[in-house]
């Protein structure tokens, strides 16, 4: 490898020049000749969760060699995926193709449904729903191909099509299956770092993308602690390569046939976050993936000349953002305490507003987010932003608030400790009073209520949905009758919940081939794309859709760019 320092590399590159091998792109002007590559290989995926994972088995199954440039030390690497609940789609064989189409064509675009006012990506809208259908049946088998060892389980939480009315639904045997290694379920522990064998959910989705990846050494490199920084194209237009920081110096690798970005969204990217995210994009926002997402492969795209698709998407509803922050922005974690009984859900006056099972049931649960970022034209707030979750000792002593096997506090990123909240309580995070009317003024004294909360309203609130729990029946909203359990038990709790979830979806405009477009929806020759930076689940989201997405457009553009000619 050249002895290069990044500084001295950098400041000789421009945008506008063009040497022996292209040009840099988004580098300032005024740039001499390009160096010598460092690295050739054939194809190179940038990041390393399931979508690079996917891609870079696909393409070396197909011939191709390739180099996976991943941002974290190997040692302690955390992706969405890793960190993730380990569930994905894998339909029944035996259902019916076309029904399987129709739905999957309705899940990703609505185009095939009637009263959809508006096709979320109408240009490859088609196509990508032929992928699906055709990929998804086979993701179990896949998987296991990759390791024998992988097993899967079934919930009747994700059992079948999770939008019932939509076309094909009912006749396309959809299923979603969760990831593990072990022969029995695992309860609310964290299997980050253990041995393959006593792993589940994202760990065990992980460990056997990554065992496909091991065992196929003598095709794909892995290149740990690489920053990808800018694309570079040659004089045709092509993107043949890619620059970027190595351990503090600068690298150049040249891509034969492509550049695969799978580097995820832009989670932790301020700038991107209010230009893209609705309502208040920085407090008002959470997010309890992985802290790395940090738009670098939609920014070095845009220089490439990419046009994006619906930027502002994000698989999110409304979770507890921890007093912990990352690049000036709150981490979250994963609240599935949210909807179950001794709990309600109000606005910062204190009124419900929803049926609480909503916000993590399917197939409501990764969309709820728009109810946070709702704008009252009248009074110019975000009256739900942020939402409160009152709860009771009962739920308190019942479970810990947050999932302890995967999101934030099963990786590392956030300390909760003890099971029983206690700990949480104790730094402050968790309100507690004697009395609902004493919650409300804690909850009024918080800076992001802005004063808005009524102890009064709150009480009342509070004391008609228990008169509800005991009629049976959620007169206003409708909640389901098994989550009708009252809040009365004191002392009594309170957290915040604004939008957020595991991940924004990206929104580099793409096709089924994964080619990267332009503003003109035109290919851009030799940049690809597979994952959260440019989801294809814009319209709406059944749980898994994002492991699943990986699976099938990794292998489908893995395939295609394996097949690509070499560039000069």
């Amino acid at each position: 490898m050249a002895d290069l320092s990044r500084r001295s590399f950098i400041q000789g590159l421009g945008v506008g020049a063009v040497a022996s091998v292209g040009t840099i792109v988004g580098v300032p002007a005024n740039a001499a000749a390009l160096p010598k590559w460092d690295k050739t290989t054939d194809v190179v995926v940038v990041g390393m969760g399931g979508a690079g994972m996917a891609t870079a088995i696909a393409a070396a199954d197909d011939g191709a060699k390739v180099m996976i440039l991943e941002r974290q030390p190997e040692a302690t690497h955390r992706s969405n995926t890793r960190m993730s609940g380990g569930f994905f789609h894998g339909p029944d064989k035996n259902g019916d193709p076309k029904a399987l189409f129709e739905y999957s064509l309705a899940m990703l675009s609505g185009d095939n449904i009637p009263w959809k006012g508006e096709g979320e990506q109408p240009e490859v809208a088609e196509g990508m729903a032929r992928v699906w259908a055709k990929y998804a049946p086979t993701t179990v088998e896949w998987m296991k191909s990759l390791d024998p060892e992988f097993k899967v389980t079934t919930s009747p939480k994700y059992k079948g099509a999770a939008f019932k009315n939509f076309p094909g639904a009912a006749d396309c045997a959809y299923q979603v299956w969760n990831a593990t290694y072990l022969s029995k379920a695992s309860g609310n522990v964290s299997s980050y770092n253990l041995p393959k064998n006593e792993t589940h959910h994202g760990e065990a989705f992980h460990h056997c993308l990554l065992t496909g990846v091991k065992n196929r050494a003598a095709k794909i490199e892995r290149v740990y602690e690489f920053r990808a920084q800018h694309l570079v194209k040659n004089d045709k237009g092509e993107v043949i390569g890619v620059i970027g920081d190595y351990k503090g110096k600068s690298m150049a690798i040249k891509a034969r046939k492509a550049v695969v970005l799978c580097s995820g969204g832009y989670e932790y990217n301020a700038p991107m976050r209010r230009a893209f995210l609705e309502g208040p994009g920085i407090e008002g926002w959470a997010f309890y993936g992985t802290t790395f997402n940090e738009g670098d492969g939609i920014r070095m795209a845009q220089e490439a000349g990419a046009g994006l698709m619906k930027a502002g998407k994000a698989a999110s509803r409304i979770i507890w953002p921890a007093p912990v922050r990352h690049n000036g922005m709150r981490i979250g974690m994963i609240t599935p305490v949210v909807g179950m009984g001794h709990s309600i859900v109000v606005d910062n006056y204190g009124k419900r507003y929803t049926a609480e099972n909503k916000v993590t049931d399917d197939p409501s649960r990764y969309f709820f987010y728009k109810e946070a970022v709702k704008f009252n034209i009248s009074t110019l707030q975000y009256a739900q932003t942020p939402s409160w979750l009152i709860f009771d000792e009962t739920l308190r002593l019942k479970r810990p608030l947050i999932n302890y096997y995967d999101s934030t506090p099963g990786y590392d990123f956030i300390d909760y400790g003890k099971p029983d909240n206690s700990d949480a309580i104790a730094k402050g995070w968790i309100l507690k009073a004697d009395t609902i009317e004493e919650l409300g003024k804690l909850i009024k004294a918080q800076g992001e209520n802005r004063d808005r909360m009524d102890p009064a309203v709150l009480a009342k609130t509070v004391a008609t949905y228990n008169q509800y729990c005991a009629d049976g029946e959620d007169k206003e909203f409708n909640r389901k009758k098994r989550t009708l359990q009252p809040v009365k038990d004191g002392p009594f709790y309170a957290i915040p919940l604004v939008a957020g979830g595991p991940n924004t979806k990206g929104g580099l405009a793409a096709n089924e081939k994964r080619e990267v477009l332009d503003w003109n929806l035109k290919p851009i020759p030799g940049l690809y794309c597979v994952g959260e930076i440019a989801s294809a689940l814009k319209f709406v989201y059944q749980a898994g859709g994002n492991l699943t997405e990986c699976l099938i457009y990794g292998q489908a553009c893995g395939k295609e760019v394996a097949k690509l000619p070499n560039r000069a």
